[in-house]
């Protein structure tokens, strides 16, 4: 049995290639934490008072606290704690629900917000990680639909008292939104953010140059790059199934669950990465073109504006979208 875990600080998804050597490092802030169940790392790379990073700190630990489900009284954990009943929270939660709704819809629900049962059961941080029995696994997947949250106002409701939120595969982009909102409104122009692999740039390096971003090799555990994107004031987000998983009894088993059948999702692809100018977006882009497969989430992503996107297959081949393979041919 192999057990592979989500702990590298930037090769877990996406590895940060040349990025801000040559800088004063008076001038660099940085601030890394361990929070939503991943390895966070802001870097600002212009003047700033310490105050600004210290933000960031605290932007950070109030979305945890916020919108993890496995912290008990975080606004998530009350509305799937409520038996049913409705919560009222915050307008920042509601306006999380209603875009995972949102991709939820366009996706004919293979990116569904209520997957929490089916991934309350999957262990893929155990020592010894085993898969669920078929028949906890057909009862988990009884209470997905997100059609069972009902929004008014403030308040939210799950109409199955049984059916829980899962945010895991937008809360990052999100929150990546946010801290790039705080960090421009405080003057700063050149930062790099990067919640586990959820990658955002803040403008490009300070000479002028785009970053550049390395998306990893799938199953190479040295972190090295697979290929590259240049990028400057957008955000990089790659769904793979080499993030989180693990072997039993020869059979792979990954962290990105289909909702339907409560397994792994299974097709031919490896990992998908997005490119775009909200972290949200790119967040919830890769995991739904994931579970929709290449070629649906292919076709999905061509009829997007500005957003690119790179497919690698199980053949270790890469594949462009079409707007972002015609920008690399010019």
């Amino acid at each position: 049995m192999r057990h592979k875990r989500l702990t590298a600080l930037l090769t877990s998804t996406l590895l940060l290639l040349s990025g801000c050597s040559g800088f004063p490092i008076k001038q660099k802030q940085v601030y890394t934490d361990t929070l939503f169940d991943t390895v966070v790392r802001i870097e600002i790379l212009d003047s700033a008072d310490e105050d600004v990073i210290k933000g960031c700190e605290k932007i950070c630990k109030k979305y945890d606290a916020m919108f993890s489900n496995k912290v008990e009284d975080s606004e998530i954990s009350q509305i799937n704690n409520a038996g049913g009943n409705p919560v009222e929270v915050s307008g920042e939660t509601v306006t999380l629900l209603k875009k995972a709704i949102y991709y939820s819809d366009m996706s004919n629900g293979a990116f569904d917000v209520t997957i929490a049962p089916v991934s309350n059961i999957w262990d893929f941080h155990s020592e010894e990680p085993v898969p669920p029995t078929a028949e906890t696994i057909a009862e988990a997947v009884s209470h997905v639909d997100y059609k069972n949250i009902l929004i008014k106002d403030n308040t939210v409701q799950l109409l199955d008292p049984y059916a829980a939120i899962d945010v895991g595969a937008i809360a990052k982009g999100y929150i990546a939104d946010r801290l790039k909102d705080y960090l421009k409104d405080q003057g700063i122009r050149h930062a790099m953010i990067n919640l586990g692999g959820n990658v955002l740039a803040i403008g490009g390096r300070p000479d002028g140059s785009d970053y550049n971003i390395g998306i990893q090799e799938p199953f190479d555990d040295t972190g090295e790059p697979i290929t590259s994107v240049r990028l400057s004031n957008k955000s990089v987000v790659t769904s793979g199934i080499y993030q989180r998983y693990f072997e039993s009894e020869g059979t792979l088993y990954h962290h990105i669950l289909d909702p339907h059948t409560g397994y792994p999702c299974e097709n031919n692809l490896y990992s998908v990465t997005i490119i775009t100018n909200s972290s949200l977006t790119a967040d919830a882009l890769s995991t739904t073109c994931f579970l929709l497969g290449y070629d649906k989430g292919l076709r999905l992503v061509d009829q997007l504006d500005n957003v690119d996107a790179v497919f690698i297959t199980n053949d270790n081949q890469l594949h462009y979208s079409k707007n972002f393979q015609h920008k690399r041919q010019k």
